[in-house]
């Protein structure tokens, strides 16, 4: 079992509102220590349903699969001297890049420093021009109670530009089909990923991170980024399954005209609980920041959204924007949403604003008004919703299979 130092509370800021307080640790074997047994659920092989998976993303230049945080495979397509991938470990020319942005690790970021069995690294040589995703897919399997610590780094060398796709998913779930939360879905583990993007000047990293988890899943997710000068990010999350979710979004702009464009869209079912903490740190003059999570919760769901705007003395001439937008579809659902600004600087433009309602009574009305059944207007409704930033996901081939899996959760809702 886990030794450590006392977990965090929810009387903690930064866990205010959480369910960190029902977690506990010693439920869940360190890898390595579980009692070795199947790795598939009833149905098609785990193999079998990651290849499924991948096939709907379309062309690539690179895969890696981890089963349980340990690398199964790895296959590239991209020209040997533009992008290296496969285990940390192996190659000696990126061993320093661990850790290298987690500069400030918190618990769980420690407790995968101290169990990632197999970081992967995804190095871009400086000026390539990788045209096609990396996708890696971290497959959760096993019939055992367990703690899983994916780990990934990403470096974009000066000049570069490539795209990333990340999928943590269950092997009991149906995939991104709607996401595993039949009741008959009981595995139970606890996923700590934490994925690091370190981007050198003039790159240009797009990236992908797809959450699909089993009901009775906890996750504790980190995702920090470095953005050098006149670099780009553009970032999109997508959650859609876990019993409770968190995801950690830490964006440094470091470099002068250093961008990070973070978008996320999520949608609670049942009792899910789905935690988003963000923070846009401008410590370069000219940097811009641009964040909007949409998210929706319906049956008893709750979802947080706390996010930090920080400009440091120096970043003169920054220019943020964080929204978040929430549906609540029932009355037993529930919908946090803090947004807090911490400027040093004067000559900066920042601004901040979230929404939490329900779905709007007159466009419901209106398509009721034309024959539509409630159920299905209200489908519609929350489907356009989700259109506008569903559009926004920033690896193409990616964007259809987001667009399904957000419309096959929100129609589950009523039917």
């Amino acid at each position: 079992m886990f030794t450590s130092a006392p977990l965090p509370t929810e009387k903690e800021e930064v866990w205010r509102y959480s369910r960190i307080d029902d977690l506990d640790l010693d439920r869940y074997p360190a890898p390595g220590s579980v009692t070795p047994g199947t790795t598939d659920a009833p149905g098609p092989s785990a193999s079998d349903r990651v290849r499924s998976l991948v096939d709907q993303l379309g062309r690539r230049s690179g895969l890696m699969v981890t089963i349980n945080g340990v690398l199964a495979s790895v296959a590239s397509t991209a020209p040997d001297d533009s992008i290296v991938l496969g285990r940390l470990a192996e190659h000696p020319e990126a061993a320093g890049l661990l850790g290298s942005v987690t500069t400030q690790p918190g618990d769980f970021v420690l407790l995968n420093d101290a169990f990632a069995v197999d970081p992967l690294v995804i190095d871009v040589a400086p000026g390539a021009t990788v045209v096609d995703p990396v996708i890696v897919v971290h497959l959760v399997a096993g019939a055992h109670v367990q703690a899983v610590f994916p780990r990934t780094v990403v470096r974009a060398g000066a000049g570069s530009s490539a795209a990333v796709v990340e999928i943590v998913v269950a092997a009991d779930t149906d995939l991104l089909g709607g996401t595993g939360d039949s009741p008959e879905l009981t595995l139970e583990h606890l996923v700590v990923p934490v994925t690091e993007l370190l981007l050198a000047d003039d790159a240009s990293v797009h990236y992908v991170s797809i959450q699909s988890l089993g009901p009775a899943t906890w996750q504790l997710a980190h995702q920090a980024s470095v953005i050098g000068a006149r670099s780009e990010l553009h970032s999109f999350a997508v959650a859609l399954g876990g019993g409770y979710a968190r995801l950690r979004t830490d964006s440094a702009l470091v470099g002068e005209s250093g961008t990070s464009r973070l978008r996320a869209a999520f949608i609670g079912r049942n009792d899910q609980m789905l935690d988003f903490r963000t923070l846009q740190d401008h410590r370069a003059p000219k940097t811009t920041s641009d964040l909007l999570f949409m998210g929706a919760v319906a049956d008893t769901a709750h979802s947080v959204y706390s996010g930090l705007i920080r400009v440091q003395r120096g970043a003169i001439r920054s220019d943020a924007m964080q929204t978040n937008h929430n549906l609540v579809l029932d009355e037993g659902a529930h919908a946090d949403s803090v947004p807090n600004l911490d400027i040093e600087e004067n000559d900066v433009r920042c601004s901040h604003g979230s929404t939490v309602g329900p779905v709007d009574e007159d466009q419901r009305y209106y398509l009721e008004s034309r024959g539509i059944e409630s159920s299905m207007a209200e489908r519609l409704i929350v489907a356009g919703f989700f259109e506008n930033i569903a559009s926004q996901v920033p690896v193409p081939g990616v964007h259809s299979t987001i667009s399904r899996a957000l419309a096959a959760r929100t129609g589950d809702h009523g039917a």
